[in-house]
């Protein structure tokens, strides 16, 4: 049988993602190397992701790659992933998704772990300058912090954290960062974890937390071998959550939010907001249905954000 060959970004994370990957498939006899692609989003790293193109940045040169056949599969953070995938393409599988919700981070200086959310920002002072580059983190979290200066922030996890610490006698550039709880916990360093922000507080973004492995349509040997990774509630709850932005016309960064959690009844929750750049308009919905049919539930939460004006607020920031 021929070695597998997986497409993947070279930073930290990603090669922690595919490295995964690769070991789950060898556990099921399956050998795999991993082949390294350089995506436009690393080539930009120190650019902010809204005025430079949005999620496709990371994926665009690897879905390439798989539809030349240079690779079979693709790893990705889900929530990198645009809502509609290159023609030929699609997710293969999802792996079972990690703590989605977003965390604040404080310097290492007077890094408190494991504190409320709440207790956590007492620390923060009065103006505090927060790094993230997300236009929906920055949107929900302005209620809780309106004093707060949120600033862009790019680069790998280790960077951003030396620009949150700074060097030996000189402060950080930040009082915080806002970043996502599975990512440090991937990369080890989930000590480094204030607080989680309360979904109620900042919905995550769609996907976050899930890796998910991305494959030609029509390849149906690699599917056969990458199938049996897929975590089935986590697949679910990624197609809802992918089929909401699909249908908000998502396709870069917007202030968008959306996860579905099981119930305890075996049924999929869908919780959704948009929320306008300032803050100052904020459409929250929901929804329950069928975990077998996560594709209805997410159309039915978009269709529902729709009716209450969602467009009018993505298409302003859009530009549209």
């Amino acid at each position: 049988m021929s070695t597998l060959r997986i497409g993947t970004r070279g930073s930290q994370l990603a090669l922690w993602q595919a490295n995964t990957v690769k070991a789950l498939l060898a556990g099921r006899g399956h050998q795999a190397e991993l082949i390294i692609i350089k995506t436009t989003g690393d080539r930009l790293s120190e650019q902010n992701l809204s005025e430079s193109g949005g999620k496709r940045l990371f994926v665009k040169e690897i879905e390439e790659a798989l539809l030349r056949r240079e690779v079979d599969l693709a790893v990705h953070s889900a929530k990198d992933m645009p809502a509609e995938l290159a023609r030929g393409l699609t997710v293969a599988a999802a792996l079972p998704r990690e703590d989605p919700r977003d965390a604040l981070v404080l310097p290492a200086g007077h890094a408190a772990h494991g504190l409320a959310f709440s207790d956590a920002v007492a620390q923060l002072g009065g103006r505090p300058v927060i790094g993230t580059g997300s236009i929906r983190r920055v949107a929900q979290l302005r209620a809780m912090l309106p004093n707060a200066r949120f600033e862009p922030v790019r680069g790998n996890v280790d960077t951003r954290l030396r620009k949150l610490d700074g060097a030996a006698g000189k402060g950080g550039e930040y009082d915080a960062l806002i970043l996502a709880a599975a990512g440090l916990r991937r990369l080890g360093l989930g000590e480094r974890i204030s607080a989680l922000v309360p979904i109620e507080i900042c919905i995550p973004a769609p996907g976050q937390g899930t890796i998910a492995v991305e494959i030609r349509e029509d390849d149906e040997a690699t599917r056969s071998r990458v199938v049996a990774l897929t975590d089935e509630d986590t697949a679910m709850a990624l197609e809802a959550e992918r089929t909401l932005v699909a249908k908000l016309g998502g396709g870069c960064q917007l202030p968008l939010g959306g996860i579905a959690l099981p119930t305890a009844d075996g049924q999929l929750q869908l919780s959704a907001v948009v929320i306008s750049a300032d803050g100052a308009q904020v459409l929250r919905r929901s929804a329950t249905g069928e975990m077998t049919v996560p594709y209805a539930i997410g159309g039915r939460v978009a269709k529902m954000l729709l009716e209450a004006g969602a467009a009018a607020i993505l298409d302003e920031v859009r530009g549209g």
